[in-house]
């Protein structure tokens, strides 16, 4: 860590607010590409879980053809901690302190989770008027809600976790996922640890 990182790091710790519980980061498949992308994916894995027992990464995609490639890269990726890599097609809600998603739209997430709610009234399992929101997060691929969501590039989350986003506080840099460093990480801690979350209030 450099010295302008250790100066970020105490400055969070100095501040008398919790961090971040869950963080997660929209990147594209064309950031994958990049030289060095895997590598700097492992690190902010370290970096996140300094204080957050939970990172979810999406990685948009445009080419589902690369959807194979690309799952097939992350799964291998070397790292000390469980990793969860879940695709399009993948339904197992993933449990584990790093998870990803591959091309798994927000829509389609929410729609399938839905749709299978439905399949349970429509069988006289449930109710239709106890139907709750816990019913429909209990079908979703990824449950947990992110405390801080960043989004490096462009300021647009590309159908991100739609649900369990609603209430997220959201980072946007225009640093690329090529040029992503510590400090910047560490940035978008600090501002989070600045904000006042108002969960829709």
């Amino acid at each position: 860590m450099g010295l302008y990182e250790r100066y970020l790091a105490s400055r969070i710790a100095r501040l008398d607010s919790d961090g971040p519980a869950h963080v997660a980061l929209v990147i594209t498949e064309r950031d994958l590409l990049e030289r060095g992308a895997y590598e700097t994916l492992t690190a902010f894995f370290d970096w996140a879980l300094a204080y957050a027992e939970r990172v979810t990464v999406y990685v948009s995609v445009l080419d589902a053809a690369a959807v194979p490639t690309l799952k097939r890269q992350l799964v291998e990726l070397e790292t000390p901690h469980e990793l969860a890599v879940r695709g399009p097609d993948d339904r197992t809600p993933a449990d584990a302190p790093i998870q990803v998603g591959i091309g798994l739209g927000g829509k389609h997430e929410f729609t399938a989770a839905v749709r299978t709610v439905a399949e349970a009234v429509d069988a006289g399992e449930l109710a239709p008027s106890d139907v709750e929101d816990r019913h429909v997060e209990d079908h979703l691929v990824f449950p947990s809600e992110p405390d801080l969501v960043l989004k490096t590039g462009a300021e647009r989350l590309s159908d991100f976790m739609i649900w369990q986003s609603v209430y997220s506080e959201l980072y946007f840099t225009d640093v690329n996922w090529r040029d992503f460093r510590e400090r910047d990480f560490l940035r978008a801690v600090l501002e989070y640890c600045n904000r006042s979350r108002r969960f829709g209030r």
